[in-house]
């Protein structure tokens, strides 16, 4: 563990889903796709991509959220920073294709000790947009 990552906490998310990985892809990375299970956004699947995340602004939240496109390995792993709150973080799903389907594999790094609430937060928001996501991709032709 280096140093800048001391203290930090990452949430880990796994599923199953029962589909091939291509279809978990799309959902993934087409920006339609992506706003009907996570946010409003401009995402495109280039890395370096800067974009945004945006959702009903709420007190003492803007709703959006600034990210940067990190890894685009297709069909297998992507990753996006997460700035939101001052708190800088990382995302990164990694795709295993399975007998059954696809596991996915959600990582959202970088949660500082003191950081409880917004660990907590990330962890009920997650597993509510993973739940959208399954909605989605069973949707896709």
């Amino acid at each position: 563990m280096s140093n800048s990552a001391e203290g930090t906490r990452t949430l880990v998310i796994e599923r199953t889903f029962a589909h091939p990985p291509e279809k978990l892809w799309r959902a993934l990375t087409e920006s339609p796709l992506v706003a009907q299970w996570l946010m409003k956004n401009d995402f495109e699947p280039v890395v370096g991509r800067k974009f945004q995340f945006r959702a009903d602004p709420v007190p003492n939240w803007s709703g959006v959220i600034d990210c940067e496109v990190l890894v685009v390995d297709p069909l297998k792993r992507l990753s996006y920073s997460w700035s939101s709150f001052g708190l800088g973080s990382v995302v990164l799903f990694t795709l295993t294709p399975e007998e059954s389907g696809t596991q996915l594999r959600m990582e959202h790094s970088g949660f500082g000790a003191d950081q409880d609430a917004a660990y907590k937060g990330a962890n009920y928001g997650w597993q509510k947009f993973l739940d959208a996501l399954e909605s989605v991709v069973a949707g896709l032709e």
